[in-house]
């Protein structure tokens, strides 16, 4: 018979291996208290939490802390969600329950335990998964599990980033083998001339959804593509076509030995964009049909999200890098090597411009857009050659702009205020503007204070991690002075991202006297925290990086601006809940959409933003601040000192006397009156359910729909 203990115990491990949990906050406060400082030590992962705490102590503190009817209820709620029937996809996504939507990135971003994404495509990927569970849509995720990550990011002493790679733990991640009918280990195959790649498949249960992960660490493969999953976004050229190889011939292989067959592809960037091909194999070997009729077959079901406004951002191959890996492939397919090499040319016949993924997925794709209005117009006038009959307006790329997963976002003490003064449902109605309404009947006073609650928070973990910085460092002024760092009562700006040149992360910086004035001022000083990563091979990203940490250094500055090491999906989670200002300064209109903002402004903190991405739809003059007015400059340098100008006045005459005029209380009523409108006027866009819906009712539905028809 089972004890107690190991009731508890099992309880508690099946919670881990669902990433249900990431977006609940119950069950996180559940491990948080059974061992707050444990939780903290195993960053905040579960299965490596329950591997170094026995039963026996589960239960003697569940005891001692009364957890045992906690743990019972959300191991049932966990169990009702999975077998709740009634779902807005069962009602509404019918024609994609025998056929599902297959959905490919080469990153996914779930939670902090599981690194294996770099960024903003990554997290917007697991965003995606995880409102698809919630809608109930019928969706498989397929991805590379990369053992070491990204990176690890430390500064030295002259704040230049240096890159760790540590291998991660298999064994403390949720992840499954998955097998064939047969019941052995699923290991696909991909032939090249110069070998077969080969990998086997781990499966994560995220929600209802289930994401499957390609490990390239297998017996039978050379020691160099044992290495393939190692590391994302590494390497040169011929490993990123190996990788994507895997990533899209493999993955869709893994469909056909399970049987399962996409309704609709939905490639997410294009480095999964071999998968079309593969697809379009499997269509021509099954129903005997040629090429081009497998090829217009499967367009009319491959939906592919563009995510990137820079045309250096899209992969490109060399003809002899094609050929040396798809060459078997493209023999498969009955093509020439000329015409294999136009599907991925803008200029077919133009024999030296290399293999383009992004053409590959546009060429064959009935449905692609950008992820946000002003980047869809960016991406038309980039692949308009593609379509050289057409006006620009004309060419086939619409736009769905991003949205974040609100639930993985949400601080717990801003969702329980808004499950008190909204509804017990607001959550699963989010996207409808009336559930929003009712934030203007929130008390300012108790809107405030939640909100300076979660900045303290904030300030604590920085404070945390500021120290460990530190003391690695042997930076003494810090150590000394780290009580003193941040004050709650200070307007405190947020600026977190990837240090790419068109970011301008070190923007704020560009008038260093006029910064120090905000700073050191006296009676509305503003205080700064800076977080982001820069590419390894980004040396001018880096400088930029470097920069601002050496600027937060000096003594002058040390109290009043910040910058945290290793951002990541945690990181992230502390600044967008805890800051009062987010930044996002970027060359206009080089930000595709920038969705750090949409997570602040739920845990009400205001945007100021230059007017690109989602902010060029979501501004209305009154839910946030602006930089510009959304003019653009053909000379970068111009453009970099009107924005900065714009930059500085917007804080001096705008957002810095907002924030300081108070009652006598202490309130600052028109500060919380902009934090309501903003929640209220966008709340109910951009969020990840109104995008997954967007995505169903106008790609997915429509693509299943046709996976059936035969074109004569």
């Amino acid at each position: 018979m089972t004890s107690t203990a190991d009731h508890l115990h099992n309880r508690l491990l099946a919670l881990a291996q669902n990433l249900w949990w990431t977006w609940h906050p119950e069950v996180i406060r559940l491990f948080t208290d059974l061992d707050a400082h444990l939780w903290r030590q195993v960053s905040h992962n579960p299965i490596a939490f329950l591997n170094q705490i026995t039963p026996e102590q589960v239960e003697e503190r569940s005891s001692d802390l009364v957890l045992h009817s906690r743990i019972n209820h959300v191991f049932r709620r966990l169990n009702e969600y999975m077998e709740k029937r009634k779902t807005w996809g069962a009602v509404n996504g019918s024609n994609l329950h025998n056929r599902q939507v297959v959905y490919f990135s080469a990153e996914f971003g779930l939670h902090e335990s599981i690194p294996i994404y770099s960024g903003g495509l990554g997290v917007l990927a697991g965003d995606h998964l995880k409102s698809a569970s919630d809608l109930g849509l019928p969706l498989i995720g397929i991805g590379l599990l990369y053992h070491q990550g990204y990176f690890s990011q430390k500064l030295n002493i002259d704040g230049w980033q240096e890159e760790d790679y540590r291998d991660l733990d298999i064994n403390t991640l949720p992840m499954q083998t998955v097998t064939e009918p047969n019941g052995q280990p699923l290991v696909v195959s991909v032939d090249t001339r110069i070998g077969s790649l080969q990998a086997r498949v781990w499966q994560l249960q995220v929600g209802r959804v289930r994401l499957m992960l390609l490990d390239s660490n297998v017996e039978g493969n050379s020691a160099e593509d044992r290495e393939l999953t190692s590391r994302l976004y590494g390497g040169d050229n011929r490993l990123r076509i190996r990788q994507e190889l895997l990533l899209g011939i493999g993955g869709a292989r893994i469909l056909q030995t399970l049987n399962t067959f996409p309704g609709v592809l939905h490639l997410n960037e294009g480095h999964s964009a071999f998968a079309i091909l593969e697809e379009i194999r499997r269509v021509m070997e099954y129903d005997q049909i040629p090429f081009n009729r497998a090829q217009r077959r499967v367009s009319l079901y491959t939906v592919f999200t563009t995510h990137t406004p820079v045309p250096a951002g899209h992969d490109r191959f060399s003809p002899e890098l094609i050929e040396e890996h798809l060459g078997i492939f493209r023999e498969k397919l009955g093509l020439s090597h000329d015409d294999f090499m136009a599907l991925g040319r803008v200029n077919p016949t133009d024999a030296s411009e290399p293999f383009c993924m992004t053409v590959l997925a546009l060429k064959n794709s009935r449905r692609a857009n950008g992820v946000s209005a002003i980047h869809a117009d960016v991406s038309r006038r980039m692949w308009h050659p593609l379509w050289p009959e057409r006006p620009e307006i004309e060419v086939p790329i619409g736009h769905i702009t991003n949205g974040v997963h609100v639930l993985s976002w949400l601080a717990p003490p801003m969702h329980q205020l808004l499950e008190t003064r909204l509804s017990q449902d607001w959550s699963t109605r989010m996207v409808h503007p009336d559930v929003w309404e009712k934030v203007d009947e929130i008390d300012d006073g108790e809107l405030w204070e939640t909100h300076q609650s979660l900045k303290m928070s904030l300030i604590r973990f920085v404070r945390r991690r500021l120290f460990l910085q530190a003391k690695r460092l042997e930076h003494q002024e810090i150590i000394q002075q780290i009580e003193q760092i941040l004050d709650p009562d200070i307007l405190t700006i947020g600026c977190a991202r990837r240090f790419a040149v068109y970011k301008r992360g070190d923007l704020i910086l560009s008038q260093i006297d006029r910064l120090e004035r905000l700073i050191r001022d006296d009676h509305r000083p503003l205080q700064i925290i800076f977080a982001g990563k820069a590419h390894p091979r980004d040396d001018q990203g880096k400088k930029i990086l470097q920069r601002i940490a050496k600027f937060s250094y000096n003594p002058a500055y040390m109290r009043r601006v910040v910058f945290i090491e290793n951002y990541d999906y945690n990181v992230a989670r502390h600044l967008v809940q805890g800051v009062d200002v987010w930044l996002n300064n970027p060359r206009r209109p080089l930000e595709a959409c920038g969705t750090s903002g949409q997570k602040a402004i739920l845990n009400a903190c205001l945007s100021l933003s230059v007017l690109d991405g989602w902010w060029n739809e979501a501004y209305d003059g009154k839910n946030g601040f602006a930089i510009g007015d959304g003019g653009m400059h053909n000379d970068p340098d111009i453009q970099y000192q009107r924005d900065a100008e714009s930059l500085y006045e917007t804080l001096e005459e705008i957002v810095i006397p907002c924030y300081y005029e108070r009652d006598i209380s202490g309130i600052p009523h028109r500060w919380v009156q902009r934090i309501k409108r903003s929640m209220q006027s966008l709340g109910w866009r951009f969020n990840a359910d109104r995008m997954v819906k967007d995505y169903a009712e106008r790609f997915y539905l429509p693509a299943a729909s046709a996976t059936s028809v035969e074109i004569k």
